[in-house]
């Protein structure tokens, strides 16, 4: 059935030829992958589509954030499409515009200078909110120095919507427990309620919470000699025991420029720390969750919605378009650009 789909998917971009770029993310299904003209985390497909000049068309392999950032970093002048529209992602859907107005108003209320931080996962509507109120998005990559450039322009950020992220990078940064809060949705109220430097939202990575402490001691003693290594969307319990942590394309680095005969046990996506394993089979690649599950955002798209979206733009008929318009395109450009501008400094 591949090899039909394939090939289907082989003409389809021959008729299109230099019209379509695919972009994938890494935690794509090995039969997506294989069509991407190019693969990477949020932060490098960002920047992908805002500094190099891609086709017309762009057909992006990853989860419906992802392809609004596409419609917003090129002003709407290319035609953005996602393969399925059920590719969504359950941390973005964890903070909406109404939720952070109302966390907004309390906040403003206990005299704070505010600066908002988004992560990329997040729904446009929330990255224009930070866009308006002075703020910036971040990926994993860069997180440390947009909360460092946030920390400059006011007495604390609001991060949202991962909490674990949040945490994370506050540690990293030497911040005292006492000077991180968390704000309660359920409760519509700060967590304890102090002045910190940071207020993390209650958000939170289905895929990467289910990593545990008790999994990193079972691989301590399966793999006596193996570098645990995990992504800072983790619980930080999970990453205090880790011998590293990073971004995606941070963890593939350390994977692939290891000696031969190295172990490594990975906390990150299931597809991603397969198809490592695959392309390093002179090291032993592990998942930190033997059992863990794909992301079902990621996992919706297949090489079939390829194809179909493939072939509606032969047939000049675009399924799955992205769009993101007016004074919310405007402003979640603006807190995009913010942080594409705090990387170059």
């Amino acid at each position: 059935m591949h090899e039909h789909v394939y090939q289907r998917i082989n003409l389809a971009r021959q008729a299109l030829a230099d019209s379509v770029t695919i972009l994938s993310h890494h935690y794509q299904k090995d039969e997506v992958v294989a069509h991407a003209d190019f693969v990477g985390d949020s932060f490098l497909l960002s920047k992908r589509v805002a500094e190099e000049s891609c086709s017309p068309n762009i057909v992006f392999c990853g989860v419906r954030f992802m392809a609004e950032t596409a419609d917003i970093l090129t002003r709407g002048e290319r035609c953005v499409i996602l393969p399925d529209e059920k590719a969504g992602c359950s941390l973005a859907d964890m903070a909406t515009e109404k939720e952070l107005e109302e966390c907004w108003e309390y906040l403003s209320s206990l005299g704070l200078r505010l600066v908002p931080v988004a992560y990329v996962n997040s729904s446009a509507e929330v990255k224009a909110f930070c866009g308006r109120y002075g703020g910036a998005t971040c990926t994993s990559s860069n997180a440390q120095q947009v909360f460092r450039w946030a920390l400059s322009q006011g007495d604390s950020i609001l991060f949202l919507p991962d909490e674990q992220l949040g945490r994370n990078m506050a540690a990293k940064m030497g911040l005292a427990a006492e000077q991180v809060a968390r704000w309660s949705r359920q409760e519509k109220r700060v967590l304890p309620e102090v002045k910190p430097r940071l207020i993390v939202w209650d958000g939170h990575c289905n895929v990467h919470t289910e990593f545990k402490v008790e999994h990193v001691m079972h691989a301590r003693r399966a793999y006596p000699d193996a570098m645990v290594i995990v992504h800072p969307e983790c619980k930080p319990e999970v990453v205090d025991l880790a011998d590293d942590v990073g971004s995606t394309e941070h963890l593939i680095r350390l994977v692939t420029s290891a000696p031969a005969g190295s172990t490594w046990v990975v906390g990150t996506e299931i597809n991603l720390v397969r198809r490592l394993a695959r392309q390093n089979p002179d090291k032993e690649v592990f998942c930190l969750d033997p059992y863990a599950r794909p992301c079902p955002g990621m996992d919706c798209i297949s090489a079939s919605s390829l194809l179909s979206a493939l072939e509606a733009l032969v047939r000049g008929q675009p399924e799955g378009v992205i769009r993101v318009t007016g004074d919310i395109a405007e402003c979640a450009r603006l807190a995009l650009k913010r942080m594409l501008d705090i990387g170059r400094l």
